[in-house]
């Protein structure tokens, strides 16, 4: 079984399109969408790649904004389709990350990659994705590429719920360094900020932001999803207070990298 078809199998049987509803999953989208919020500007033309299921792409499409869309699932295509609203400017195609060979270079004022880094297990693959999101974008124009951090998983999944013995025992922790190692078989790739600013010296960029966007929340989801509106709201006023900072971003399921195309 080659990448894309585990891939398939993966989110055919995934309530991806309910991820981000519950309190705790709203932390990570109230986030992305306030710091998209900073760069929005009228007009802007932007591409949301590995747009799954399309909730950040019809929530800006709903603001007005022209976004074209790739996903490579098609379980995911359909329901990008049925949740299309009349009037929204929105299209998707099926698409790969790493070869956008159907969308023009300096094209798009935002891109988004807030899926494909999850899912490429090889450095090669990792520079391709960036690359064709860089390509697309217009000079001065932003990027939103999302990741999923190791230790954050190591402590939640590995000592939490009680697989750190079958992590090591399938040899997918260092235990000297505690670095995570990830196949396609695995589903998600893993990895530190010192990862992600490697993959990004690569491209003439300036970075912007790097944001935890879910923080700490993932690992108290009880807790936060049992919050009554008034505590909610004073937990996401404290997320955001933090979500920058470098002591705290190790933490998180989820980071977001921004940076500038120069």
């Amino acid at each position: 079984m080659d990448t894309k078809e585990y891939l398939i199998n993966y989110y055919e049987n995934y309530d991806e399109d309910g991820r981000l509803t519950s309190k705790h999953g709203r932390v990570e989208y109230i986030t992305t969408m306030k710091y998209l919020e900073k760069y929005l500007r009228p007009d802007m033309r932007i591409l949301e790649i590995g747009a799954a299921t399309g909730r950040y792409s019809h929530s800006l499409a709903q603001k007005g904004y022209q976004v074209d869309a790739v996903e490579l699932v098609e379980h995911n295509i359909e329901i990008f389709k049925r949740n299309t609203k009349v009037g929204e400017k929105v299209s998707v195609t099926q698409g790969d990350a790493t070869n956008l060979f159907g969308f023009q270079s300096n094209t798009y004022d935002i891109v988004l990659l807030l899926g494909p880094m999850y899912h490429l297990f090889t450095e090669d693959l990792k520079l391709k994705a960036l690359s064709e999101a860089i390509r697309v974008t217009k000079k001065n124009g932003v990027v939103f590429v999302a990741y999923c951090m190791g230790d954050a998983s190591v402590l939640s999944y590995g000592f939490i719920r009680g697989e750190i013995h079958n992590i090591i025992e399938k040899c997918m922790l260092n235990t000297e360094t505690f670095d995570t190692f990830s196949h396609p078989w695995d589903i998600f790739e893993l990895y530190r900020k010192e990862d992600i600013d490697k993959l990004r010296s690569h491209f003439d960029v300036t970075q912007l932001h790097f944001v935890a966007t879910d923080g700490y929340t993932n690992h108290m989801r009880e807790t936060v999803d049992k919050m009554d509106d008034k505590t909610y709201e004073i937990y996401l006023k404290y997320h955001f207070s933090i979500c920058e900072r470098q002591d705290m971003v190790g933490f998180s399921h989820h980071t977001l990298d921004i940076f500038r195309k120069d």
